[in-house]
């Protein structure tokens, strides 16, 4: 008989957003390895097992706008959802990297990372590049924006990593952000030939491609596969990358 997974619950509070649990596992099937995982209410949010989709979205992202930028080492990044820190490692970890604003409305999860709860955490607080500002991504986005001393602050990239999808939402008042007239407010926010990166869940939509037509210069949709341990097969996810006009 197969030995089952023995779990650690490091944290758990209540939030606006439901039940939030950070939990340490230890899966013995495949050698005792050690994960760390976010459950949100009911939703299995995200887990250490499988970080390829995170990280492809950083060096997409980054990898676009540092065609349009000249200057090496100086890109000004936003990601929205620190999450485990995925996606905030691999940016801090890209060449063009200047400084980085990493944006959760999850005050734990912040929290997680500043107490080393979480494996990237003492990395990501140490850097003086990296920034945690708690706040909620949606309402930053199409307001003044990411940086509360600089009222409208452009950025070089954002790279987003919150809800399911752009059809699958976490709440229902960050559908306006997905219409064309919300990230039209967000590509106000990008310098001439700054990058929009969005991770998925599901296959590219022609609904969202769309709406990112309409208002950035260029946009591609690029499917991310990797193994998916628990089910034994290939998974596969959606990284979005649009491009304002012009260069940085």
């Amino acid at each position: 008989m197969q030995a089952r997974p023995e779990f650690e619950e490091l944290d758990y509070r209540q939030t606006p957003l439901g039940e939030l649990i950070l939990r340490r596992r230890t899966l013995l099937p495949l050698g005792n390895l050690e994960v760390h995982e976010v459950i949100l209410g009911d939703a299995y949010l995200m887990t250490s097992l499988f970080t390829e989709v995170e990280r492809a979205l950083s060096r997409l992202g980054l990898n676009a706008a540092a065609e349009a930028h000249p200057d090496p080492s100086s890109l000004d990044v936003v990601v929205g959802g620190l999450g485990l820190g995925y996606t905030a490692r691999e940016a801090l970890d890209h060449d063009s990297l200047g400084s980085l604003v990493v944006v959760d409305y999850l005050e734990p999860v912040i929290e997680w990372h500043e107490k080393g709860l979480v494996p990237l955490g003492p990395g990501l607080v140490a850097d003086p590049r990296c920034s945690f500002l708690h706040g909620d991504f949606f309402e930053l986005a199409l307001g003044e924006g990411f940086d509360p001393t600089t009222p409208g602050r452009r950025f070089h990239a954002v790279l987003l990593d919150v809800d399911h999808s752009p059809s699958k939402l976490l709440h229902e008042r960050h559908a306006a952000f997905y219409a064309a007239e919300g990230l039209r407010r967000l590509a106000d926010k990008l310098h001439p030939g700054g990058v929009f990166a969005l991770w998925s869940d599901d296959p590219p939509e022609d609904t969202f491609m769309t709406a990112l037509d309409e208002v950035f210069a260029s946009c591609d949709a690029e499917v991310v596969t990797f193994h998916n341990p628990h089910q034994d097969r290939e998974s596969a996810s959606t990284v979005y990358v649009a491009r304002t006009a012009g260069q940085g």
